[in-house]
């Protein structure tokens, strides 16, 4: 497991950019689309995902785990699943509660690498 990168939802991606890449000078990693897009936090391998979305997701960390499904059985009782983890391209999405509220996000790529967010077209 390893903090893929932190997840930040917003309703105007371009606005969105304009801050964090226009402003801030942080480096474009990937986009998947008009609405997803990862910029690279500067000194780090750590990225921030700026995505549309009104699908409730809160802000918070995203791990990158081999299974989203495996990394919610064993941690059922510490961590509370937000629902049943979502396809992405390349795997599955998933959102758990602490017992304090925070969110963690985890996220696997478990299919096909050719569909994996930043792969070559």
């Amino acid at each position: 497991m390893r903090l893929a990168f932190i997840y930040m939802p917003v309703t105007d991606v371009e606005r969105a950019l304009a801050v964090y890449r226009d402003k801030l000078g942080w480096e474009e990693a990937w986009r998947e689309g008009e609405s997803t897009v990862a910029l690279r936090l500067p000194g780090t391998d750590v990225e921030l995902m700026i995505d549309h979305s009104d699908s409730g997701y809160k802000s918070g960390p995203v791990l990158e785990v081999e299974s989203v499904a495996a990394f919610r059985d064993e941690n059922d009782g510490a961590l509370r699943a937000r629902g049943e983890p979502d396809e992405i391209p390349g795997g599955f999405f998933g959102s758990f509660e602490d017992p304090f509220g925070n969110v963690l996000h985890a996220v696997d790529q478990s299919g096909d690498p050719a569909q994996q967010p930043g792969a070559s077209e």
